[in-house]
């Protein structure tokens, strides 16, 4: 494999963007951290007002362990929420909370990408570990079918990367929108909790762009070593 390829700057300037996001989100979530809500809810209690606003009665909020670990779990049909979100009253708190909210909202109404990433992922589950060993013995050995084969495993992840942005996107937008009808939050601290959800967004596009950077140059690789 070659060491610089005509992607490679592109590369890492997609990784130190994944970095800066990364360091976003931590500063954004610990700045909003320390403004308390107008309404006083708990990252919980703006939760469980949603769900059951939105006839999820039966969907659980559960603390769960660590720093933004927060996620909707649509198997086990439950919101889970790192600590800090689920008893904190902070504006951080109760947007990721409610974005939360947003992905289980989208699961009961069959979000059409939130419904394509469930059915791509199992086959994503099967096909990426198998890629990067594929690509690299295809690399090492110079075998192009090992590399061709690498690459359409990959793809199948860089795809699920895609779908993923609409689906954060769209429950980013249900989660302010509701926040502000549900008296969450006031018209005053909507800027604060799209700081918030802009940031974790903005890990996302970034995952994506070097997902899909790296997949055109193996694709390149693959074209130049299918010349030779």
């Amino acid at each position: 494999m070659p060491i610089f390829t005509p992607w490679t700057l592109l590369i890492l300037l997609a990784f130190g963007l994944s970095l800066w996001a990364q360091f976003r989100v931590q500063g954004t979530f610990s700045q909003f951290s320390r403004y308390r809500t107008s309404s006083g809810m708990t990252g919980a209690e703006a939760a469980r007002r949603l769900l059951d606003a939105n006839g999820l009665y039966h969907i659980p909020v559960e603390p769960v362990a660590g720093r933004l670990t927060d996620h909707y779990d649509p198997i086990h049909k439950v919101v889970r929420l790192s600590e800090p979100v689920y008893a904190g009253n902070s504006i951080s708190a109760v947007s990721v909370a409610c974005h939360e909210v947003g992905h289980a909202i989208q699961h009961k109404v069959q979000y059409p990408m939130l419904v394509a990433r469930h059915h791509i992922f199992p086959l994503v589950n099967l096909t990426a570990g198998a890629a990067p060993l594929l690509l690299l013995a295809g690399f090492f050995f110079n075998l192009t079918g090992l590399l061709l084969l690498g690459i359409i495993f990959f793809s199948f992840a860089v795809l699920f990367q895609v779908i993923t942005l609409p689906v954060e996107f769209n429950a980013s937008a249900r989660a302010k929108k509701l926040m502000v009808q549900m008296g969450i939050i006031d018209d005053r601290e909507v800027g604060g909790a799209s700081r918030v959800l802009g940031a974790a967004a903005l890990t996302y596009v970034a995952a994506t762009l070097m997902a899909v950077l790296q997949l055109l140059e193996y694709i390149w690789i693959f074209n130049q070593s299918d010349e030779r």
